[in-house]
């Protein structure tokens, strides 16, 4: 009867390897750990040492006025957190057109792709507190019939405006990263070049661009908080309203300390699903 997996048994060497890799990672592991603990201990010390921490703390860090605000804090950032769930598909849907467009090569679509590239440049060029704030004051001063002058949809639309043009150049790089023998191989099944970007080039650009698209979306959540400008009342325009009305400013940390427990599980995920696709790729490619 052959040997089965059952009756294996490592060899001396290899038990030995494998406690030396054990000791090795338990070793690292312990510096690293007391190198963190002890860095950012200096940090607190040489911070609460200073001599302005008293104030500091008194104006940033005040539990009693933490607590005051963190309901309407929080309810602002519920606000954050709906207007991110109704960009991120537009930008999407935006992104993925404009990038579909400019990879056109037909004569008669030149005109949609001048104006494409325009949309790109112009919108990847101006900072997008401008366009929040453009968006803002500048669309209901025209007063134009049916268009809502609420500032909520206004800074809405020029989120998606600004970062569609991002995710349009990330939506184009994976295109042009599919072989062009995919093309030709979906041309010579009789598809459509139409046909040929939906069902063969899209899908797979879609997946090479997750992890920049995620990055994307991070950067989206923080920028929630440009529309305190055109006085939507998020997290931040609520805790600005606080501090204005008390001298206090610990309602901002929280404001940040709610967009950090929000960004980094997503930060996380993305570097996660990174490494993924990077091993799968190693491993294709042996």
């Amino acid at each position: 009867m052959p040997p089965t997996e059952a009756d294996w048994t490592p060899s001396a060497r290899q038990v030995e390897r494998d406690a030396l890799r054990r000791r090795l990672r338990l070793r690292s592991g312990t510096i690293a750990t007391v190198a963190t603990v002890v860095v950012i201990g200096l940090l607190v010390l040489g911070v609460t040492s200073s001599p302005g921490w008293p104030r500091v703390k008194e104006f940033f860090f005040s539990w009693e006025d933490a607590k005051a605000a963190f309901p309407d804090v929080l309810k602002g950032f519920g606000k954050n957190v709906l207007l991110f769930l109704i960009a991120e598909p537009l930008i999407l849907l935006l992104g993925a057109a404009v990038a579909v467009v400019r990879s056109t090569t037909s004569a008669a679509m030149f005109p949609v792709r001048l104006l494409a590239v325009f949309y790109t440049d112009l919108f990847r060029g101006v900072p997008t507190i401008l366009v929040v704030v453009l968006a803002g004051f500048g669309i209901p001063a025209l007063q134009l019939q049916g268009v809502t002058t609420d500032t909520f949809w206004l800074g809405c639309g020029a989120l998606v405006l600004s970062y569609g043009a991002y995710v349009a150049e990330v939506f184009r790089s994976g295109i042009d990263s599919i072989h062009p023998s995919q093309v030709a191989s979906a041309d010579a099944l009789g598809l459509s070049h139409g046909q040929a970007m939906r069902y063969v080039v899209l899908p797979q650009a879609t997946r090479r661009v997750v992890p920049p698209l995620l990055n994307d979306f991070v950067s989206l959540q923080k920028d929630t908080a440009l529309l305190s400008s055109i006085f939507v009342f998020d997290a931040l325009f609520t805790a600005q309203d606080y501090a204005s009305y008390n001298f206090n400013y610990t309602p901002i940390v929280v404001v940040a300390a709610l967009f950090v427990a929000l960004t980094i599980p997503l930060a996380r995920f993305t570097d996660w699903l990174g490494r993924r696709m990077m091993r799968r790729e190693r491993a294709g490619a042996r």
